[in-house]
């Protein structure tokens, strides 16, 4: 299996769908980063900075990635 620009970008849509799963309550709260753990004085550090981003992505990607997937797996189906 070759790197190609395609299998890239399905890896990254791969990676977009996990995060955009993630449950708060089950998953994100018992390992410490929920969103009240991004709430932090003065500079940001790199977890409460990772933490926004899984909440915007949750937010913000989840109806456009239905899209996306609905295209990729037609592409997938027909072109193989």
């Amino acid at each position: 299996m070759a790197l190609t620009l395609g299998s890239l970008l399905q890896a990254i849509l791969l990676m977009v769908n996990a995060i955009a799963i993630l449950h708060e309550q089950r998953f994100l709260a018992k390992v410490g980063w929920g969103s009240d753990a991004a709430q932090t004085f003065g500079e940001p550090t790199v977890k409460s900075k990772i933490i926004t981003l899984i909440n915007s992505v949750r937010t913000l990607l989840r109806v456009p990635l239905i899209g996306v997937n609905v295209v990729v797996i037609a592409y997938e189906l027909v072109l193989g």
